[in-house]
């Protein structure tokens, strides 16, 4: 098999290249990174300095593919399925991987930032952070309560990069702030993304791993 991804069923940025994978069937090889491993760790900082996951390993090509977002339109480009992740249309397209960052730079971080001030001791905590992290999700709560007034998915009607962005940064910031209660067209497409094909099949998968996930002390 070409391609092998190296990651962990935990980790949020891996569901997001995992949702593109498994949305057009795409074959592949999972391949689980321990980093707490430092075998695992050293192989996985010789495919990429970094050493962050995901990374996609395509043999056929030759190419080391890292980051999500760049993991996500390697395989739009080079393994297209039925499911577009990039529109075709250039301004769209611009669009779409505006709204890609917008999730991953202003929901995405903000709710890790919650979530590992969690793991920290007592007298390394950051509450200002965690503030600051709070209120900028409530910001970006309401920018999506209006984008979704309208349209099935993000980018209108159909499933793109920028869902594939979206799901697991809302699953996981739904943990550290709430938005179910408040914000009803959000609840409302979280649900429709929830119930997507792909993004259940991953989140079924990292259920054994769930009681991993740090929890507000």
């Amino acid at each position: 098999m070409s391609l092998t991804l190296h990651f962990h069923p935990l980790a949020s940025y891996c569901w997001k290249a995992l949702i593109a994978l498994y949305e057009n069937d795409t074959p592949f090889t999972p391949n689980l990174v321990d980093l707490g491993n430092p075998a695992e760790r050293a192989a996985l900082v010789k495919l990429w300095g970094i050493g962050k996951f995901p990374v996609l390993r395509d043999e056929a090509r030759n190419e080391t593919v890292p980051e999500s977002s760049i993991i996500i339109e390697y395989l739009d480009r080079h393994y297209r399925g039925p499911t577009r992740f990039i529109p075709h249309d250039a301004d769209l397209a611009l669009q779409t991987r505006l709204r890609d960052r917008f999730y991953d730079l202003y929901v995405h971080l903000p709710m890790q930032k919650i979530m590992l001030d969690r793991l920290r001791p007592a007298d390394k905590k950051d509450p200002h952070g965690v503030e600051e992290a709070r209120a900028q999700l409530l910001i970006s709560y309401a920018m999506i309560e209006q984008q979704m007034a309208k349209g099935v998915w993000a980018m209108g009607e159909d499933f793109s990069l920028a869902d594939c962005a979206a799901a697991p940064s809302l699953f996981y910031g739904s943990m550290v702030v709430p938005f179910e209660e408040t914000q009803k067209n959000l609840a409302a497409y979280f649900e429709r993304l929830k119930a997507r094909p792909s993004f259940a099949r991953v989140r079924t998968e990292a259920e054994p791993y769930f009681r991993m996930v740090p929890k507000e002390s």
